[in-house]
């Protein structure tokens, strides 16, 4: 497995596996990637794959083995509800050739919440990967799994947004590689005008990641450039470069 500690000069990096029929199909939205992405993004590390699998426990583990093994952490979104199809848990617990058991600290705090009316339904929801953490906080109460660098987080947008700050909480003295700068300018040029203009900047500049976004029909510009990267005196000077290849009255505004 990738460990969250080694290698001190090489940047964090994290994938996400996006579990569920639902989101394949269409019939409901993916809404948690953006959450996960900036949340990284903020703390410095690179969210470098993202792969998105059906319910099933064999699909699940082969990914969850390959993307564990290849970066810093896994983030799982989705499948860990108390229905036939929330087989998160148990394709986790393969991966890694451990059982999924039930957590009796995890049973009890849904008995407690339940009380009379816990099913076994209720209780799939204290499945975990066997020797699994489980991480929680004053402001977070209820816990998240986590096995090795595997967090398993739910796929219900609200509950996911609830449970992140715990995840940031625990791996942000693990980060290496330091925050991400970014900065951007705004035109009214054309990507075809562009392209030789940001060929140049990215060949002088190989330690700034440059991106181009067109707008339609917004009046305020026609594509944002961005500059990436973690060393702000790189950035800037990629970003001031491009500014002074632009024609008069360009650029429309500049971050």
């Amino acid at each position: 497995m990738a460990q969250a500690h080694d290698s001190p000069e090489r940047p964090s990096t994290a994938a996400a596996l996006v579990i569920g029929n639902e989101l394949l199909s269409g019939k409901v939205v993916e809404a948690n990637l953006p959450v996960l992405a900036r949340a990284m993004r903020e703390l410095g590390v690179e969210l470098s794959r993202v792969v998105m699998v059906m319910d099933d426990i064999d699909v699940i583990a082969r990914e969850v083995r390959s993307l564990a093994a290849t970066h810093d952490w896994l983030f799982t979104s989705g499948g860990v509800g108390p229905t036939h199809d929330d087989v998160t848990i148990e394709a986790v617990a393969a991966a890694f050739g451990v059982r999924a058991v039930v957590d009796p600290g995890l049973a009890g705090m849904i008995r407690d919440h339940y009380g009379d009316a816990t099913t076994e339904g209720h209780l799939r929801m204290a499945l975990v990967p066997e020797g699994a953490s489980l991480e929680s906080s004053e402001a977070v109460r209820w816990p998240t799994v986590r096995y090795q660098n595997v967090w398993l987080l739910p796929g219900i947008p609200e509950v996911f947004r609830m449970k992140l700050p715990v995840v940031v909480e625990r791996i942000t003295p693990l980060v290496r590689g330091g925050a991400f700068v970014s900065r951007a300018v705004y035109t009214q040029m054309d990507e075809g005008d562009l392209k030789p203009l940001l060929d140049a900047v990215v060949a002088r500049h190989p330690g700034v990641s440059v991106g181009s976004y067109p707008k339609w029909r917004d009046p305020a510009y026609k594509t944002k450039i961005t500059f990436d990267g973690r060393d702000a005196a790189r950035v800037d000077a990629a970003r001031d470069a491009f500014v002074q290849t632009l024609p008069a009255g360009e650029p429309q505004r500049v971050e």
